[in-house]
């Protein structure tokens, strides 16, 4: 199978070099934001290098700019999402059927699939490598899932892979958004290795020279270096016993009655986001506990659909949280319910409630191996 003719200017270039494929996320003045022609882009590379029996592995990377702070993937085009949103444009939903077909297509890959995850990687960009066989992190990755900051939730199979973080560390990380580290993503769970980023551009150029999984594992093992600092495992009892509560009344009141600084800072990040994504991830992430991928993303979809089509008419905390935050930058969103207190359990339970019949669903297709 022949790759289509990519531009060197697309947001996200598909390369062959030699025995590897290279996935390269190229808007860097977006911090490789992910719109819906990368999302195919990728898509299309990928099926297209399974089939290839000539091709050992995959290397997923972002570009760099002058000026612009090292991503992998800041997540998806937030400004596509508000003005989609706004005029009822079809490519908003066709972009999360399509990422989180790729995002299942990433996760069960039977070649190597290397994320060299240097600099910001949040949201899309999370979902675009967690599946990966090696996720490989730098002194300078920021990982996080900072959605119910603008009114949404932590998708692109977020509540999955969080949910087999250890302890309650997901429950936490899913509603706070709070950005991780090298040392805390080896020791949550959401990358494997650490090098030095100086160092990424000549394991770059090896890893694309590449014969075979043998020659790739050797390579990444030959180039990890130490992890220090972690600091949420030194958490983990005060994370468990707060983020374990049955309902975010539960788990504020829990926060309230800790005077401990940490517990305190926590409660007011809190009070901070939408209150209703707050009551949906937290249920997100107990469901996917014990669901399999396919399922869980099915899952996601049914709750992105009544993120932007929400019943009654408006258009909900996500188009307002993204307003706040990147249009108009006021960063005073007016969330719906606007307190934590005031947030009915029957709005959380309404997005969990499929708007399609099970065979008609957009992503009813997915199978996990």
């Amino acid at each position: 199978m022949t790759l289509p003719e990519n531009p060197s200017n697309a947001g996200v270039v598909a390369e062959r070099h030699g025995h590897m494929g290279l996935l390269r996320l190229n808007r860097p003045q977006a911090l490789n934001a992910l719109d819906l022609q990368g999302v195919r882009v990728m898509t299309e590379a990928l099926r297209a290098w399974a089939a290839d029996p000539g091709i050992v592995g995959v290397v997923l990377r972002g570009a760099t700019a002058d000026g612009r702070p090292p991503a992998l993937c800041a997540g998806g085009d937030l400004k596509f999402f508000h003005r989609a949103a706004l005029a009822g444009d079809p490519a908003l939903d066709a972009f999360f059927t399509e990422e989180y077909e790729l995002n299942h297509l990433i996760h069960g890959y039977a070649k190597p699939y290397v994320a060299l995850m240097d600099g910001i990687v949040m949201g899309g960009g999370m979902g675009i490598s967690q599946g990966a066989r090696w996720r490989v992190v730098t002194e300078r990755s920021v990982l996080a899932m900072p959605e119910t900051n603008i009114g949404l939730f932590p998708d692109v199979g977020g509540g999955w892979f969080l949910a087999r973080c250890p302890g309650r560390i997901g429950e936490y990380l899913a509603l706070t958004g709070q950005a991780l580290h090298a040392a805390d993503a080896i020791a949550c769970g959401l990358a494997d290795l650490r090098v030095d980023a100086d160092e990424l551009p000549e394991l770059g150029a090896r890893l694309l020279a590449a014969r075979d999984e043998q020659q790739i594992e050797q390579l990444l093992r030959s180039a990890a270096r130490p992890a220090d600092g972690a600091s949420l495992a030194q958490r983990r009892e005060t994370l468990d016993r707060h983020f374990s509560q049955p309902d975010i009344a539960s788990l504020l009141d829990s926060l309230q009655r800790d005077a401990d600084e940490f517990a305190q800072a926590t409660l007011q990040l809190l009070r901070q986001r939408s209150p209703l994504m707050l009551g949906v991830a937290l249920e997100q992430v107990r469901r996917a506990r014990t669901m399999a991928l396919a399922d869980e993303l099915r899952m996601e979809r049914d709750i992105m659909f009544h993120c932007f089509h929400p019943g009654g008419g408006g258009h909900g905390d996500a188009v307002e949280g993204i307003r706040a935050l990147v249009i108009d930058k006021d960063r005073r969103p007016r969330w719906n319910p606007a307190r934590l207190e005031d947030l009915d359990p029957s709005a959380v339970a309404g997005y969990f409630v499929s708007p399609w019949a099970p065979a008609e669903h957009p992503l009813a297709h997915l199978r996990d191996a």
